[in-house]
């Protein structure tokens, strides 16, 4: 199966950025690598609170099967970490390397 890659940029709730960037690194990363998922990076834009951040997965499932599996994760249910909490919006993007 072909890798799939996703920009991700969410717009973070005021006053949160640094709490969202803290709480995604020490718990969001360790969990999404362990799930076979790679991440390219991930950048802030404190001028306009954005948080935007790449994932892939190249693996036997889909990308959306295998996004599924760590959403239904028990590890990830006991994170007690809703993203509607942080986030006031989110942009997702399928992209494809050219370079």
């Amino acid at each position: 199966m072909a890798v799939t890659t996703q920009l991700r940029t969410y717009t973070v709730r005021e006053g949160l950025l640094d709490e969202w960037v803290r709480r995604w690194r020490e718990e969001i990363v360790p969990l999404r690598l362990e799930f076979g998922f790679s991440l390219g990076g991930a950048w802030i834009d404190r001028e306009r609170d954005h948080f935007v951040w790449e994932i892939s997965y190249d693996g036997p499932e889909r990308f959306a099967e295998r996004n599924r599996a760590y959403w239904d994760s028990p590890k990830r249910e006991a994170m007690a970490l809703d993203p509607k909490d942080y986030l006031v919006s989110t942009e997702v993007r399928e992209v494809t390397r050219v370079y």
